[in-house]
């Protein structure tokens, strides 16, 4: 990832981390690791453990977050997750949830959260 790259994404989930706290999420990880797992952000919200893959993008770019979301990257989500819950004996019901963060040219930011993607 390049360097201009990554400062754009973790801004992103600077700003969804934000979006959840201010409604009631519980913030448990951000960008954790294990192997080849990276989860964005593990949120906790009342009784279900949320996994969240953050994909911030310009406006009017030519991929959105929805079309970056394939095939490998689900089984990867879903991997690191069942590892993630292994490891911390989790017992939560869990859920796979994707927020788009995209930036307009006036610097506005639009947020759209999509639950259970998986």
């Amino acid at each position: 990832m390049s360097g201009l790259t990554a400062i754009i994404g973790r801004g992103g989930e600077d700003v969804a981390t934000e979006w959840l706290r201010e409604r009631g999420y519980y913030i448990v990880e951000r960008n954790w690791r294990v192997g080849h797992y990276e989860i964005d952000i593990i949120a906790q919200h009342y009784d279900t453990l949320h996994f969240i893959e953050v994909k911030t993008r310009k406006e009017g770019g030519w991929q959105t977050a929805y079309d970056s979301i394939d095939d490998q990257k689900i089984r990867t989500l879903r991997r690191g997750a069942m590892a993630y819950r292994a490891m911390h004996h989790i017992r939560l019901e869990l859920q796979f949830d994707l927020i788009a963060v995209t930036w307009n040219e006036e610097g506005d930011i639009a947020i759209d959260y999509t639950e259970n993607i998986l």
